[in-house]
């Protein structure tokens, strides 16, 4: 069964029909395919196209097919060239002749725009759940950090010190970013297209309003045209996806080097570490690895997908077939990724004594500076008098911590005996407390203000969800 071949002599030569069938992938439109119908022969029984008993005999029909579907007996057939065809052709064989009418004004065009929009909205709600859980993680292991220091790196080169909590929330905004864009593009993605036909509109007095109301869309298409061949919301999707991917792969990137043995702030658990064929004594950090490369995927995955749109004309050509994959991949990519990692997080094994070895005299160089200004010197003056500080003690071959006062008063008088105390980690961080800095007080703020909005995302997300019928 073809939903188009009337015009046509000859049926599709085989490899022709293997290349224009979208059945493999499209398939898992289903749920939403059957939803859609289901609005529409309302639509259309509203509209007098129906009659009551033929929209009761099509509502019955797709509530078996959703069943089947659900349970996992639904048959797919040989000559299903897409969803739509299938699910179509299981409706004739349940119903009859009403099974007809249901694509009464409705292209395939609007069928799979709808079916689209309406996937990706669950798939908006459920990543913004795992993302929540892949934050809650964080939150967690700065709660656990308590007071512990580690330097940290500008350049890859250590800097100052740094509060360890206030390095865990660091990766905590990037993804509450990333669940802000998501929640954003559910205002673009929830437009419906079910009403444009192919390209010019529908015929008949159908309630586009009502329509979108039932099937949880905010409104309509307003243009037609526009509404078979937008595809704007899948592009953002994958730049959502490609951008928690990459902030997902900084940290990554970070893990990888912190649980090597020259850092060794980090150990991994055994149940989220891998080891070598060869190397008896590997304890490899794969997942993070894997995390770095999938981040790369999700990015060619909208380099793809931007590349088909480009230039395509107006309406709808079939290159927007190949919309869905990425999509997919996409999402599939990082519902797979998300638990990994929280679970390699969440169970990793922090090495206090490693961190304290880090915090080398070098680190408070900048608080050294500070100490000259509380003297009363211009920051410039003092930053170059420190260099030299730091200079002297290099030529020494100790660091500065260790140069004796005389050193420090040589190259200014304001250096005074109680210049030592600045070699303090908690004094150093505590000195930041400005809202952002690394201080207790301010890492205490910041983290209320990230469990603040967990609980604010955790009920849009199950409002999301909800609603979304995931």
């Amino acid at each position: 069964m073809t939903l188009w071949g009337g015009r046509f002599r000859d049926s599709l030569e085989d490899s022709a029909w293997q290349l224009n069938a979208s059945i493999a992938f499209d398939r898992r439109l289903a749920e939403q395919d059957v939803r859609g119908s289901q609005a529409w022969a309302k639509a259309l029984c509203n509209s007098g196209l129906l009659t009551p008993q033929e929209n009761a005999q099509i509502q019955a029909g797709l509530e078996t097919i959703l069943t089947e579907l659900r349970e996992g007996s639904f048959r797919f057939q040989p000559k299903d060239e897409d969803i739509h065809t299938a699910v179509e052709r299981r409706l004739a064989e349940l119903i009859g002749e009403p099974a007809g009418k249901l694509h009464t004004a409705r292209s395939r065009n609007d069928q799979v725009a709808t079916d689209f929009r309406l996937w990706v909205l669950e798939a908006i709600a459920r990543l913004g759940a795992s993302l929540r859980e892949f934050q809650s993680v964080l939150v967690q292991r700065a709660e656990q950090a308590g007071a512990l220091v580690l330097p940290g790196y500008t350049h890859l080169q250590r800097a100052q010190p740094i509060l360890l909590s206030h390095w865990w929330l660091a990766h905590f905004w990037p993804l509450q970013r990333d669940r802000e864009r998501l929640h954003d593009l559910r205002k673009r993605t929830a437009i419906l297209p079910l009403g444009s036909g192919a390209l010019a509109g529908a015929p008949f007095p159908i309630d586009r309003q009502a329509l979108a109301a039932e099937l949880g869309f905010e409104a309509p298409c307003a243009n037609s045209l526009d509404g078979v061949s937008d595809r704007d919301f899948a592009a953002e999707f994958l730049f959502c996806a490609s951008l928690i991917g990459l902030h997902l792969s900084r940290l990554c990137e970070s893990m990888v080097i912190f649980t090597s043995a020259e850092f060794g702030f980090f150990t991994l658990a055994d149940a989220y570490s891998t080891g070598s064929s060869l190397m008896p004594q590997k304890k490899n950090p794969d997942l993070f690895e894997l995390g770095r490369a999938k981040a790369g995927k999700l990015v060619g995955l909208l380099g793809g997908l931007l590349t088909t749109l480009k230039g395509l004309p107006s309406t709808y050509d079939k290159d927007l077939q190949e919309d869905k994959p990425p999509v997919f991949a996409a999402y599939d990519t990082l519902m797979e990724l998300l638990p990994a990692l929280s679970g390699a997080l969440a169970t990793l094994q922090v090495n206090p004594p490693r961190l304290a070895a880090a915090l080398d005299a070098a680190l408070y160089a900048t608080d050294l500076a500070d100490y000259l200004v509380e003297k009363g010197l211009p920051f410039r003056l003092a930053h170059e008098l420190v260099g030299k500080v730091v200079r002297l003690a290099e030529e020494r071959g100790v660091p500065i911590d260790r140069l004796p006062l005389e050193v420090y008063q040589s190259v200014s008088p304001r250096f005074e005996a109680d210049l030592y105390a600045v070699f303090d980690p908690l004094r150093s961080v505590s000195r930041r407390r400005a809202e952002g800095g690394t201080a207790p007080e301010a890492v205490q703020r910041q983290l209320a203000q990230a469990k603040a909005l967990l609980a604010k995302v955790e009920t849009q997300d199950n409002q999301s969800i909800s609603s979304d019928g995931a």
